[in-house]
């Protein structure tokens, strides 16, 4: 997010599209859905590492409570992500340009990731847990740095119209990788002991490195040399915000992103408080969410491609929060039937389904806002965004559940979702899918 560029390098210039690259970003051959699913993989994989299984394998260490809640803060790379984002905007230094702009920093990263893992497998939180912390926090931040290059990838090498159905694929491979680091994990630390679990996991990463090296590099113009460090800095920090702040109604453009996704957020923030408060046993929440949680979420990535080909962008993302103000309402029927399992297990299903298909559309919105020229800077920026009113209103859920009681609560986290549906109908209006146009 706040990188700075090296004095007297250049960002790249305009995107250079052949008749080849043309036709490559226009189609969608199966070839290239496996590698948006592997590169989603590969993105997903690190995630629960830095968090969920982080905090399990610090509880089976018999670590207190208290340090257990700070490791929390591991994550702040995945907020922070947009410091160094305009850095990985311009090709890497040595050989590695040879790879391009996009593949020349995916594969040392994705091999710092790898490596992270391995040296992660090599502490006990019981004898070494500031070693534990410290590789964790360097795992985030290549984990986060992977995130910013694969997330240009994608939106240089797809057009506009298949953004979605990319992410779609990408979405598969994401959720997949949870399984794998989360579950998968820890299921493996019960049975080889957590040593050879992170080491399987390091094993899985290597699909990263792989993807690297063949996956096709986006078509983009190479980079000029020869310009000093202030116009260097002005094209890879200054003129990305400007891009994006000096579109007509960026004001609301940037309300919806905070918004879109508000009341799901605060929703989701209280889920397993309130699961314990209706008395239901954390093996029935964990059954609940199993396979046909995964297979609900899968295919509401499949289905998000598919809606935003019918309905077009700006009226698929209206249509994805009333489903997950749908999938919010059954809180609001949980907290009145009680501990009812058919009933809980309805709500994760649909809940599953909502929330991929609202993050896969959304992701999507965001993809279309980035100009080709700063991919990798504003997507970190716009995503970075997104949790920010969750992460700033977060904090007051507890005391609105205990004061309002769960069915206030909920109802509120209902109407949390209807300003994000406001603001993008004035934005349809005005702009065509919802997507305010460059200057």
């Amino acid at each position: 997010m706040f990188g700075l560029v090296a004095p007297g390098l250049i960002l790249s210039g305009p995107i250079l599209h052949n008749a080849a690259m043309q036709t490559h970003r226009d189609r969608l051959s199966p070839r290239l859905l496996l590698q948006m699913g592997g590169l989603g993989f590969a993105s997903g994989l690190p995630l629960y590492l830095t968090f969920f299984t982080l905090q399990q394998w610090l509880s089976e260490s018999h670590v207190s409570l208290r340090t257990i809640g700070g490791a929390a803060l591991v994550g702040l790379p995945y907020l922070l992500k947009f410091l160094w984002a305009p850095l990985l905007d311009r090709l890497p230094p040595g050989p590695l340009a040879r790879l391009g702009r996009r593949r020349g920093w995916m594969l040392p990263i994705q091999g710092a990731l790898s490596l992270s893992i391995v040296v992660l497998a090599q502490y006990d939180p019981v004898q070494a847990l500031a070693g534990v912390f410290a590789t964790a926090c360097v795992l985030a931040f290549f984990s986060a740095s992977q995130d910013i290059v694969i997330d240009a990838w994608r939106i240089e090498s797809f057009a506009p119209a298949l953004q979605a159905a990319a992410l779609g694929a990408y979405s598969w491979g994401y959720r997949i990788a949870m399984l794998c680091s989360g579950a998968g994990a820890i299921w493996l630390a019960a049975r080889l002991g957590w040593h050879r679990s992170l080491l399987v996991m390091a094993g899985l990463s290597l699909v990263g490195p792989s993807l690297a090296l063949a996956v096709r590099e986006p078509a983009i113009a190479a980079e000029a040399t020869g310009i000093g460090w202030r116009m260097a800095l002005r094209r890879r920090v200054t003129d990305p915000f400007r891009d994006l702040l000096g579109r007509r109604d960026a004001w609301l453009m940037i309300l919806f992103v905070l918004l879109a996704n508000l009341g799901t957020q605060l929703a989701d923030s209280m889920a397993y408080p309130f699961y314990h408060a209706l008395g239901f046993a954390p093996t029935a929440v964990a059954s609940a969410n199993g396979v046909p949680s995964l297979a609900a979420a899968l295919a509401g990535a499949a289905a998000s491609g598919l809606l935003v080909a019918r309905l077009g962008l700006g009226r698929s993302l209206i249509l994805t929060a009333c489903v997950q103000m749908l999938s919010i309402l059954l809180y609001v029927a949980l907290a009145g039937a009680g501990a009812q399992f058919a009933l809980l297990f309805a709500k994760v299903t649909l809940e599953g389904f909502a929330e991929v298909l609202a993050a896969t559309t959304f992701a999507t919105y965001l993809s279309r806002l980035c100009s080709l020229d700063y991919t990798a800077t504003q997507f970190a920026l716009l995503s970075s965004l997104a949790p920010v009113a969750w992460r700033t209103l977060g904090g007051t859920t507890g005391f609105l559940a205990d004061w309002l009681g769960w069915t206030g609560f909920y109802l509120l986290t209902v109407a949390a979702c209807l300003p994000g549906i406001a603001i993008m109908l004035v934005l349809l209006r005005r702009h065509p899918g919802g997507v305010p146009a460059r200057p």
